[in-house]
């Protein structure tokens, strides 16, 4: 399709080939990319006819490989062993085809801490693993060094959000759970429910008060898994108390949704103690907009 475009444009087109290197990032499986059954990307043997047929092309120019692991990787190792087979795969390439690595493009997915219990190695750790192994198996592999690409997304502005909900009634159930319920939820932060991500909270109007009193955040959306925390320890939460959750700066707001017909929360941006509105607030007539007579 993309030789078509740039054929009746009269261009030749930079490209990059995506690849499924085949290996596992120990992270979910619902966003783990770089493994042989993927829909991402091309595993061998298609990545060796991919390879060719790009470099047949006359409207083509196949600058490099591009691959991506996976998301919220709390490991080093993927990474070195993504380096070696792609790079290994690059040789393979070159001695079959003539192919040269000129770029590439390793993707992200470095973790960042949710919880307390659950650190994660800092992004110097990732980024060095990644360019000595780099450095050494373009050595070992007879390759040129290549531009080296990543897109860290996540590790970026994960930690800058902080989600705020306003606290509900409350449901006990005696001997088994109680349950906290807030103006939010899978609209706003379908990760908990998607694939079960965890996150902290905090009495943001309360926190000078010990957080001994275990509680379940749900959400109000018509889900039963529209919880968005399980089981946390908070100071006694009362209804129009405001509940933080740290780390909601990746995914809540471009996987947010209009689900049960909900509006989108605002977004304010805060530098230096100074607040600035950057979205509204929707409203019913943002939801009807697109709806016809």
């Amino acid at each position: 399709m993309l030789d078509a475009i740039a054929a009746g444009m009269g261009q030749k087109q930079d490209i990059l080939l995506r690849i499924s290197p085949g290996v596992d990032p120990h992270t979910h499986h619902y966003i783990a990319t770089g493994i042989v059954d993927s829909k991402f990307g091309f595993a061998p043997p298609e990545a060796d006819k991919a390879i060719a047929r790009a470099m047949a092309s006359k409207h083509l120019n196949l600058l490099g490989l591009h691959y991506h692991l996976g998301s919220q990787i709390s490991e080093t190792e993927p990474y070195r062993t993504g380096v070696e087979v792609v790079l290994k795969f690059a040789a393979e390439m070159k001695r079959k085809h003539g192919f040269e690595l000129k770029e590439m493009n390793i993707g992200g997915g470095y973790a960042v801490q949710y919880t307390l219990d659950n650190p994660v190695p800092p992004i110097a750790e990732f980024t060095k693993v990644i360019a000595s192994q780099l450095a050494a198996k373009c050595r070992e592999f007879g390759l040129g060094l290549p531009r080296l690409v990543t897109e860290p997304g996540r590790a970026i502005v994960g930690q800058a959000g902080v989600a705020f909900y306003r606290a509900g009634a409350s449901k006990e159930i005696p001997g088994i759970r109680r349950y906290v319920s807030v103006d939010g939820g899978m609209g706003d932060n379908i990760r908990p429910a998607l694939y079960q991500a965890a996150y902290e909270a905090v009495v943001a109007n309360n926190m000078a008060v010990k957080a001994d009193t275990k509680v379940t955040i749900a959400g109000k959306f018509c889900e039963s898994g529209d919880i968005l925390v399980k089981d946390i320890n908070l100071p006694p939460v009362s209804a129009g108390d405001i509940i933080a959750l740290p780390v909601s700066g990746a995914y809540c707001v471009p996987m947010s949704s209009n689900y049960n017909a909900s509006f989108k929360p605002a977004i304010v941006m805060v530098k230096d103690g100074q607040a600035r509105l950057v979205r509204r607030r929707e409203t019913l007539d943002d939801l009807v907009r697109c709806d016809s007579d």
